[in-house]
């Protein structure tokens, strides 16, 4: 019988099964790898005594990215709210039960707020490769779902018409096409010890990598995300949370950004939650509910790289190109009177000393 556990959804997150490597730590000896990479059932003992506990802690950590197609830029996020698994030792399977909230842009229904719900199998198994760590999440089934439940709807047309097809279809393709296939591609977690961790959707092979933005030398520094967003006018997004852990610690980003300016926005965990529910939900835009930590206006063409000392807890890092909040605004323009010019943000989170 499969045994059933369950994690308090202590945070919103992310479909980032990705730290469940950090689980694997042990094995990283070069004497273990061998004989660990050769006995598929002492790599599902390894899993299943020491990996599966660590998939909802991670999964309730920070949001994950959502994209029309592979190496595309970020449209949205899901943070899963709440999350339990069960383990299956006879199929050597794990299933995965997820309840979330999120947001997304396109066109032409503009921003959408949305809930999710799903359960899917994934058959996990890792590899070590040298001082890395594989780990893979190949989808075994749809358990049940997705069952996607559109809210907010900026677009007013959009919004009357969300269930009337075409446009009930046009507006939910992002829950039963982004999201839930998101969701089935399988991920890869890639984790090194000195590095931190990486984590793709779909499967890599070693020594295959991750495609990003920028290219990470200092080893001294764990890595949260390194990708493209695209935040468009009147929009926002909301990166992380980002865990400081330590008091020694800070947050760097390293950030640049093109076409509008935008500002950027640190808030702690509390302010984020707060602000990015009301902004997922449709309420007006405006400032942030709570202090902001540190940030400020980010021009085109630059890059901006930044050390944030922050005390110790979670933080958002918010991508603002609204006129509601931060010192900038979206740019007024003869094709777009109303201020329309969309920012291609590339950043790097990490955390060191």
């Amino acid at each position: 019988m499969p045994a059933r556990r369950a994690s308090r959804p202590h945070a919103p997150a992310a479909l980032g099964l990705a730290a469940l490597a950090l689980s694997f730590t042990f094995v990283g000896c070069p004497c273990l790898s061998g004989p660990v990479n050769a006995s598929p059932g002492l790599r599902w003992f390894l899993f299943s005594n020491f990996g599966a506990s660590r998939i909802c802690p991670e999964m309730l950590k920070s949001g994950v990215s959502l994209r029309l197609q592979d190496r595309a830029p970020a449209i949205g996020r899901f943070f899963p709210m709440q999350c339990t698994y069960d383990v299956n030792d006879t199929a050597q399977t794990v299933t995965v039960h997820i309840t979330g909230t999120g947001y997304g842009y396109m066109q032409p229904a503009k921003r959408v707020g949305f809930s999710l719900t799903t359960s899917v199998e994934y058959r996990p198994d890792f590899q070590i490769a040298g001082d890395d760590i594989y780990v893979w999440g190949r989808l075994n089934r749809i358990v049940q779902g997705p069952s996607f439940q559109l809210g907010y709807v900026e677009n007013p047309v959009i919004d009357v018409m969300a269930n009337v097809p075409p446009f009930g279809g046009l507006a939910n393709v992002l829950g039963n096409q982004i999201v839930a296939g998101e969701m089935t591609r399988g991920f890869t977690v890639l984790y090194n010890e000195d590095a931190g961790k990486d984590f793709t959707l779909g499967i890599l092979m070693p020594p295959q990598r991750p495609h990003h933005p920028f290219e990470v030398s200092d080893d001294e520094r764990y890595t949260f995300a390194n990708e493209v967003v695209e935040v468009q006018a009147h929009q926002r997004d909301y990166l992380g949370p980002f865990e400081i852990a330590d008091p020694d610690q800070a947050l760097y980003l390293k950030i640049s950004v093109q076409g509008a300016p935008v500002d950027i926005m640190i808030v702690d965990k509390p302010t984020g939650d707060a602000w990015r529910e009301a902004y997922q939900t449709g309420k007006p835009l405006g400032l942030p509910p709570g202090p902001v930590q540190a940030g400020g206006p980010l021009q085109p063409g630059m890059v901006d790289t930044r050390r944030y000392a922050l005390r110790p807890g979670l933080y958002y890092v918010v991508v603002d190109n609204t006129a509601a909040a931060g010192l900038v605004a979206p740019p007024v323009t003869l094709l777009s009177p109303l201020g329309g010019s969309a920012a291609q943000v590339s950043y790097l989170a990490q955390i060191g000393e």
